[in-house]
């Protein structure tokens, strides 16, 4: 029996694409965030973990050679034969072009490594890194870049000390659309302040724009963080798993049957979090995201308007 279909998967995606399964690698280039290092702003995000939602590995000492060589082994005893090499901690268009094109450049490392993705922020986009971007894909590696938008709402951006606004995240991604280049984008359910209908407004505005693909997540208290301060104060309430599965069901009506959903919820460890301890149970949020799907009769597209 076939199971029913909710939503356009990453896996889905990548397997029309390349005829099997592929795995994605988290690399860690030891780079840092404008909203961290004063040119923007100093702490980063009031959500973000000091290891910049990444593996930590650079700082571990593992140089990005180590850090694949690391992964395929693990992956290919898993019987992986394809990989995309994900370039996840912090900023990973914040450098000289000069730095960057090294950093990339281990995709030439091995030659079951398909594709890049990078991670970073939509005012660490130019002309010249989309250049650069570019010519990978001239080469022959599939590409995608994944641009932290967060929210469509300037107060909530610098509420949360993003140190970019709406427009630059628009600029950034006809830039990159221009130039053929795939978007997917990451938002925050959660984030304070912010209403039901804030939350869906955000979606909705990159359902219009037809983004590529998508990164839901919900909003949790890492340890150490600002978010902590303001948690442990009382000043914030994180939302009810229930109530996010909801909004997540809700959300997916809205986007383009095409748009590729990368991810549904946060992952977290428990012991690095001090709230709310649900975004810790990945497969129950997913599976309760489905449940409420098949019982509203809801799937991605529903509710799409062209």
């Amino acid at each position: 029996m076939k199971t029913q279909r909710f939503y356009y998967t990453l896996n889905e995606f990548l397997k029309s694409k390349f005829g099997e399964k592929v795995k994605k690698i988290p690399l860690d280039a030891g780079l840092t965030c404008p909203n961290r290092d004063g040119t923007k702003g100093y702490g980063g995000c009031i959500y973000c973990d000091p290891k910049g939602s990444g593996t930590g590995l650079y700082k571990q000492g593992k140089s990005l050679e180590d850090q694949i060589k690391f992964f395929l082994e693990i992956f290919k005893k898993k019987k992986f034969n394809k990989f995309i090499a994900y370039f996840q901690s912090f900023c990973n268009t914040y450098a000289p072009v000069e730095t960057l094109k090294k950093i990339y450049d281990v995709v030439y490392l091995d030659s079951s490594i398909v594709g890049l993705a990078i991670g970073t922020r939509p005012d660490c986009i130019n002309k010249e890194i989309v250049n650069l971007l570019k010519s990978y894909q001239e080469k022959g590696y599939f590409l995608w870049i994944e641009l932290g938008l967060q929210s469509i709402y300037n107060q909530t951006l610098k509420l949360i000390n993003r140190g970019h606004t709406f427009e630059d995240f628009m600029e950034a991604y006809h830039l990159l659309k221009t130039n053929e280049i795939p978007v997917v984008v990451h938002i925050i359910f959660g984030l304070p302040g912010e209403t039901r209908e804030m939350m869906l407004e955000t979606v909705k505005t990159l359902a219009k724009l037809r983004v590529d693909g998508i990164k839901f997540h919900a909003l949790y208290i890492v340890k150490g963080s600002k978010m902590e301060e303001l948690y442990l104060s009382g000043k914030y309430t994180p939302l009810e798993m229930e109530y996010y599965a909801e909004l997540v069901a809700e959300a997916l009506t809205y986007l383009p049957p095409e748009t590729v959903i990368h991810r549904l919820c946060s992952e977290a460890k428990p012991e690095d979090i001090v709230a709310p301890l649900w975004v810790a149970k990945k497969m129950e949020v997913i599976n309760l995201i489905r449940k409420l799907m098949s019982e509203k009769g809801l799937y991605q597209g529903k509710n799409y308007q062209k």
